[in-house]
């Protein structure tokens, strides 16, 4: 199996052999349930549909035939110290300027000035006469789709299907997030 889908809980530390804290990010890792199997035969490509809550997902795996309609997925297809991808949607950060979204630089803060903050020149003059694309302007910060790769599984607690991630995960307290085997 190559992936499952998720809750993201919250952080958290433990401690490890040493007496190290480590920052820990706490999953909610199914259990899924298999909705869907699309086989390289029908569909072109071999893949699972899984069902976490009310939400769906497609999984990518390498042979749809060891997977069934109904067929339940749980955490313990982890253990400590695989490595995994996280990918789960980014917190929105609403509309923003062009300093705080894309670091340009202020304007002067002298008397007379009236562009502290404000984008400026958007183009030359009369030719070409209107503002040429890609140009950075204010507009809609975050929200989209976020992978951390390489996050490292801290434990495994197959009973109550909760993982522990080092580090931190994309998003906020209940965004669904997709686990994937490296």
């Amino acid at each position: 199996m190559s992936g499952l889908l998720g809750c993201k809980v919250g952080m958290t530390q433990v401690f490890d052999a040493n007496g190290q804290v480590i920052g820990v990010t706490v999953l909610q890792a199914g259990p899924c349930q298999v909705t869907q199997v699309k086989s390289e035969e029908t569909d072109g490509y071999n893949a699972i549909q899984m069902l976490f809550g009310k939400k769906k997902r497609e999984v990518r795996v390498d042979k749809a035939d060891e997977y069934k309609v109904g067929q339940e997925i749980k955490a313990d297809i982890f253990k400590p110290g695989d490595s995994v991808k996280i990918t789960g949607r980014a917190i929105g950060k609403g509309f923003q300027g062009t300093i705080k979204r894309y670091h340009t630089h202020r304007g002067p803060m002298s008397h007379g000035s009236k562009s502290h903050r404000l984008v400026g020149s958007a183009s030359s003059g009369t030719t070409p006469g209107r503002v040429r694309p890609g140009r950075k302007m204010p507009g809609r910060m975050g929200d989209g789709n976020i992978s951390a790769k390489n996050v490292v599984i801290v434990q495994v607690d197959a009973e109550k299907n909760i993982i522990l991630l080092k580090g931190s995960v994309p998003g906020k307290k209940g965004n669904l997030i997709l686990i994937r085997k490296v």
